[in-house]
């Protein structure tokens, strides 16, 4: 048995600091700069969208993983997506990477940049570049929350969250960061994730224990059935902590359920502050011949407006499920396919669906769909 805790306020990792400020890029004058520094050298793995039209700093953040084995810093803005703004898109991002790089005198390559915001608009640079000495010399311990808000775009609340185990005898601990609210959709959505943790682990292996961790969260959600551009979960580990590297067995086994836990928790933040929403849905779909039908059948269920619609009004109408499984293309036959929808008067609803096929089963998360989405995308600009 894992024996793990959720700390009562998000802290960092040994070995890490953070900061967070603004420096234009919102009109608003909220913080939109953020930074995530790692006194030694990180492994690193990383998921992204499937989109194929990807932001400039995806461009740069796979090239920089597929070149480079450590990293010490991770610099991401909110305001401006630097999406669909060509090569000088990545000319910018290349930009900031190198001030940054040269302000705290370590390799551009180990420096990680990600962005969200609108897309079609350049990246105002020099704002960027301005504030990065601040920004560096801000940093500190305690600065994961200013880091947090200042990744924010059209989210209500932050979303943060550490857990600490014990990995062969060493206290470790994973903390995370994200922000989402719209655009959610797998795969993955439009969030950004940044995980951080002290322990030791291989590149293998923590790519293993990523790659499992998003599958079971962050591919399991959908606000609106729309796919960003930016999508990033990012995870390093500096290996502060001192413990032998996991590399496989027990101790990733327990670190892995850590990670799932922490990704699980935040993906479901996502949800319940997507756009609008005044209502969390869990769909557990069951009896399927496969987890992969069980998750298809899952998903199409939470992107279907008539469905969400239907939650959000408090409409008990079984007609929407049973529309968006027979349309999910699996041969499920009318006889066999039962549904039990919970109470839609509280902010927590339950559907569950048994398909009579088989063993496997998939939950997803969706929120309803509300005048409140469609206010707050028509003036986004």
């Amino acid at each position: 048995m894992m024996i793990m805790k959720k700390d009562l306020k998000t802290i960092l990792p040994e070995g890490f600091a953070a900061n967070g400020l603004a420096c234009g890029l919102k009109k608003s004058g909220k913080p939109d700069l953020a930074l995530i520094y790692s006194s030694a050298f990180a492994t690193a793995c990383a998921k992204f969208t499937t989109n194929s039209i990807i932001a400039a700093p995806l461009v740069v953040c796979k090239e920089h993983l597929r070149i480079a084995k450590k990293f010490r810093v991770v610099l991401v803005n909110s305001g401006n997506a630097n999406c669909f703004t060509g090569k000088a898109g990545i000319k910018d991002a290349l930009a900031t990477v190198n001030c940054l790089a040269r302000q705290l005198k370590i390799s551009p390559k180990s420096v990680l940049v990600s962005s969200t915001g609108i897309i079609g608009k350049r990246l105002d640079v020099a704002k960027i570049k301005k504030a990065i000495p601040e920004l560096t010399a801000g940093l500190s311990g305690a600065g994961i929350h200013k880091a947090e808000m200042a990744i924010m775009t059209t989210d209500t609340f932050a979303k943060e969250i550490s857990v600490s185990l014990t990995v062969a005898g060493k206290p470790v601990r994973i903390c995370a960061i994200a922000k989402g609210a719209g655009m959610i959709a797998p795969n993955m959505a439009t969030m950004l994730c940044f995980i951080m943790t002290d322990a030791a682990i291989t590149q293998s292996a923590l790519n293993k224990a990523l790659t499992a961790a998003v599958n079971k969260s962050f591919n399991c959600i959908s606000v609106d059935g729309c796919m960003s551009t930016n999508d990033t979960v990012l995870v390093l580990a500096n290996g502060v902590a001192g413990n032998k590297a996991i590399s496989g067995g027990k101790d990733l086994l327990n670190f892995s359920r850590a990670l799932e836990y922490i990704c699980l928790d935040l993906a479901k933040m996502v949800v319940k502050d997507g756009e609008g929403a005044t209502k969390f849905i869990q769909i557990d779909v069951c009896q399927a011949r496969n987890v992969q039908e069980a998750k298809k059948i899952g998903l199409d269920i939470a992107n279907s407006m008539l469905f969400k619609t239907a939650v959000f009004g408090e409409n008990p109408n079984f007609g929407r499920v049973a529309s968006a499984v027979g349309a999910s293309g699996f041969n499920i036959k009318e006889g066999k396919l039962k549904i039990k929808l919970g109470s839609l008067k509280g902010k927590a609803v339950k559907l569950t669906v048994s398909l009579s096929r088989g063993k496997a089963k998939s939950t997803v998360y969706t929120s309803d769909l509300t005048p409140g989405y469609i206010k707050i995308n028509a003036a986004y600009n």
